[in-house]
């Protein structure tokens, strides 16, 4: 099998920031960050970011004091710290009525939206944030004894306030494989019901305890096509912040082509040629996009023939490398 290139320009991916893993644990030190008068936060609400309102699109940070106005920054998440000692926070404006400082000024954009259309490093940022302050928002209580938690360490732990309990809860990543399988020249696609019509992706699924990467990508696709696969390489990975995934991209060889299609997990699979394949991440890629004016979501584009997911996607980036190689 072809030793795949790691791809590292998948959208999500790419921060500039120093998460600063050892110092984040020191409470003086990320006191002193807070208070600094060059820190910057970033305000999240509803799980949506806010967007400059004025100019080419941009996340829109705010200082301390403006930040204040919208929120109590009870709990505000360390993003990281930039080349020049700059803090950058994230927090939840969790009440409507906070956001009057911020009208007309920023918007409020779905995140997988907005990750196009700003820097790389922003959209990784993006990313970051929106998981962990979903993973909060999940986890004001402690799974062992029900205690109410506490966020420590920059918003990396919660502790559980029960001092007879004490657990500490750390934000999950969940692993999912996803996979562009071929056979000659021809690759695997599938649909899910709820597809557009004449939409198709790579398969893809999460992992299972006590399985690797390459163990779950063939049981993947046999469960899904009863397709057995051989020969697995690694391509990229890509965060995923929905609500805290972790993509992670192979390519796979089939050892036969005879699909059987189980309709609890696809609507349809099929193999597609490559000059196909080729010619639908062109279209996708080609059409004009202003992510910011209408749902930029996985779907497609194209009035007729095969319809795949847009460059954002890992599926596209797989697609793509299988179809030049």
């Amino acid at each position: 099998m072809a030793l795949w290139k790691s791809f590292e320009g998948n959208v999500f991916s790419g921060s500039h920031l120093d998460r600063a893993g050892n110092n984040r644990r020191d409470p003086d030190w990320l006191r002193g960050r807070l208070a600094a008068p060059e820190a910057r936060f970033l305000p999240i609400w509803q799980l949506k970011a806010p967007i400059a309102a004025s100019g080419t699109p941009h996340l829109l940070w705010l200082s301390r004091p403006e930040a204040e106005a919208v929120s109590a920054l009870e709990t505000p998440i360390l993003l990281g710290v930039d080349d020049g000692g700059v803090p950058y926070f994230a927090f939840e404006a969790s009440a409507a009525g906070d956001l009057a400082p911020l009208d007309g000024v920023a918007r409020f954009e779905e995140v997988r939206t907005v990750a196009p259309a700003v820097e790389r490093s922003e959209a990784a940022l993006l990313a970051q944030a929106r998981s962990l302050v979903d993973w909060h928002r999940r986890h004001g209580f402690c799974a062992v004894c029900g205690a109410p938690t506490r966020a420590h360490d920059g918003g990396y732990v919660r502790r559980c306030t029960d001092e007879g309990c004490g657990a500490q809860h750390f934000p999950r990543t969940d692993p999912v494989v996803i996979m562009l399988i071929h056979h000659g020249e021809r690759c695997l696609l599938g649909r899910q019901k709820w597809f557009p019509e004449g939409f198709y992706s790579t398969l893809a699924g999460f992992m299972e305890p006590g399985e690797s990467i390459e163990e779950a990508v063939r049981r993947e696709v046999w469960e899904e096509a009863a397709i057995p696969v051989g020969d697995v390489g690694y391509h990229s990975s890509q965060p995923w912040p929905y609500p805290s995934s972790l993509m992670i991209g192979c390519i796979g060889t089939a050892l036969h082509d005879r699909i059987s299609v189980d309709d609890l997990e696809l609507e349809d699979a099929r193999w597609v040629d490559r000059a196909t394949v080729r010619e639908a991440v062109e279209r996708v890629t080609a059409r004009p996009v202003d992510p910011l004016s209408q749902d930029t979501k996985l779907e497609g584009v194209g009035t007729m023939g095969l319809k795949v997911p847009a460059p954002m996607a890992i599926a596209h980036q797989l697609m793509r490398t299988w179809a030049y190689e």
